[in-house]
C-alpha cells in the first residue's frame, strides 16, 4: 500500500441547530457528511459524522485553503495547490435532545469550530450548552464562525458580532477569532481555514504506549441479500486516544457482552483498517478511523456497539456498574442544576452515553447507578446531564474515582 498521511488532528463543530454547522463541514470538504438516512428525512444532524479535510497552501492573504475549494488540484487563483496538512472534522448535532452525542464527542478533540447564525440573537440555548461542554473538557483551540452573513445587512452583522465578543468576554475563550462567512455560498472559507491552520495545531502523538480507541460509531456494512460466503464482519468507528492498532492484532472490545449481573469482553482480529476512503494498514492518533473486524455484525449494527473502549487484550480499564466521582454543580442563571438522590441523571464518560441514578452526595463526592456498564479509567473527566423543564442542561461534571466493578 502506498504511504499514508495520517489525520494530526480532530476538529468539531459545536453550536446551535440549524446554524450551519453542517454547511461549514461540506465548505470545508466538499462532502455533506449527514448521511444517515433519519438526517436526510429531517434535514438535521442526528449522528455524529466525520470525514477528512486536506489543507493547501496557496498563498495571499489567507493562504491556506480546504480541499472544498481546490478543484483538479488548483487554488480559486489558479495556481498549484501544495499539501500542507490533514485534519479529521467532527460534524456534532445541535438539538438539544441530542446533547449527549455532542458531548461524547468532544472527549478527545484538538479543537472546535463554534458556528453562529449571524441572524440571530446570542447566544441561543444550545450554543450556551455546548460552549459549556467546551469549557469543562477543557479545550483550547477555538475559532468562531459567524455564520449566514449573507441574510443580514453590515449593521445586523456588527450587532451580531458585538453580542459573540460579549458572551465569551471573561471566560477562556476570550480573544477567541470570529470569522464571518456564508457557508452556502463559500464566502471567506480561506480566512476561516487559515484562522484554524493557527489556533489548532497538530496532536502531538505516543505510539508507545498500548493502543487505547474509542468507539463512536458500529456498523453492518452487509447489505440485505448478501449471501452468506460473502458476509463481512463488523465495523467499529472512532479514535485512538495512544498506541497503535494494526491489521492482523488481536483487540478486545469492553465493556463487552453482558451476562446476567456481569459482562464478558468481546475478543476479535483486525482484518482491515480505513481512514476515509483509504487503506491502511495501521491505525493511529490524530484522525478518525474505521476498523473491521471478524464480529458477528449483528453485535455491531445500528451503533449498538458505540462507547466502547477498545484495546490490547488484557490491558483495558475496568467496567463499572456504579461510578464514585468527584464532583463539580454549574450555577447557571434560570438553570436548576442542582442533583438529588433518586434523581434520574444521564452521564457522559469518554464516548459513552449512561443514564443512572444518583445512589449518594455527600461533601464535592456523587455515586451514581449505572444503568449498563462503563469502561473508563479512573481520573477521566465526565459530565452529568438532567432534564430540566423539559430540556436535556448540562449541570455538573467531575473526575471519575472508582466504583462497583462489573469487570476488572
Amino acid at each position: 500500500m502506498q504511504e499514508y498521511t495520517y489525520p494530526d488532528s480532530i476538529i468539531i463543530t459545536a453550536g446551535h441547530v440549524d446554524h450551519g454547522k453542517t454547511t461549514v463541514v461540506q465548505a470545508l470538504s466538499g462532502e455533506w457528511v449527514a448521511r444517515h438516512s433519519e438526517e436526510v428525512k429531517r434535514a438535521m444532524t442526528i449522528k455524529l459524522g466525520y470525514t477528512n479535510i486536506d489543507l493547501y497552501e496557496c498563498g495571499g492573504d489567507y493562504p491556506v485553503i480546504p480541499i472544498g475549494l481546490i478543484k483538479d488540484g488548483k487554488c480559486p487563483d489558479g495556481s498549484e495547490a501544495r499539501f500542507t496538512r490533514r485534519v479529521s472534522i467532527l460534524d456534532a448535532p445541535g438539538h438539544e435532545v441530542l446533547l449527549s452525542t455532542m458531548i461524547s464527542g468532544i472527549s478527545f478533540v484538538d479543537g472546535a469550530i463554534l458556528v453562529v447564525d449571524a441572524s440571530t440573537r446570542v447566544p441561543q440555548p444550545q450554543t450556551e450548552e455546548h460552549f459549556v461542554a467546551l469549557t469543562i473538557m477543557g479545550i483550547k483551540g477555538l475559532v468562531i464562525a459567524q455564520n449566514k452573513i449573507d441574510l443580514v445587512n453590515r449593521d445586523k452583522a456588527i450587532e451580531n458580532y458585538m453580542q459573540i465578543r460579549s458572551f465569551i468576554k471573561g471566560t477562556w475563550a476570550e480573544g477567541s477569532p470570529i470569522i464571518p462567512i456564508s457557508a452556502l455560498h463559500k464566502v471567506n472559507i480561506d480566512a476561516l481555514v487559515s484562522t484554524i491552520n493557527n489556533v489548532i495545531k497538530p496532536k502531538v502523538i505516543d505510539l508507545g504506549k498500548p493502543p487505547i480507541m474509542y468507539v463512536l460509531r458500529s456498523f453492518n456494512v452487509n447489505k440485505p441479500g448478501t449471501p452468506p460466503s460473502k458476509l463481512m464482519g463488523g465495523v467499529l468507528g472512532g479514535t485512538l486516544l495512544q498506541g497503535r492498532i494494526r491489521v492482523g492484532d488481536e483487540i478486545e472490545v469492553r465493556p463487552g457482552l453482558k451476562l446476567g449481573d456481569r459482562y464478558v469482553p468481546i475478543r476479535t482480529k483486525v482484518v482491515s483498517i480505513a481512514i476515509g476512503n483509504q487503506s491502511v494498514e495501521e491505525a493511529r492518533p490524530g484522525g478518525l478511523v474505521g476498523i473491521g473486524t471478524l464480529l458477528d455484525p449483528a453485535l455491531t449494527k445500528a451503533d449498538a456497539l458505540v462507547g466502547s473502549v477498545v484495546g490490547e487484550p488484557g490491558k483495558l480499564y475496568p467496567v463499572y456498574g456504579s461510578i464514585e466521582a468527584e464532583y463539580h454543580p454549574i450555577s447557571r442563571k434560570g438553570v436548576d442544576s442542582a442533583i438529588k438522590v433518586g434523581e434520574p441523571v444521564m452521564v457522559i464518560l469518554g464516548s459513552a452515553s449512561v443514564m443512572g441514578v444518583v445512589r449518594s452526595l455527600r461533601g464535592g463526592a456523587v455515586t451514581i447507578d449505572l444503568r449498563r456498564g462503563v469502561c473508563a479509567q479512573e481520573g477521566s473527566k465526565l459530565v452529568v446531564i438532567k432534564q430540566v423543564s423539559g430540556r436535556w442542561r448540562i449541570v455538573g461534571w467531575g473526575v471519575l474515582k472508582g466504583g462497583k466493578t462489573l469487570l476488572d
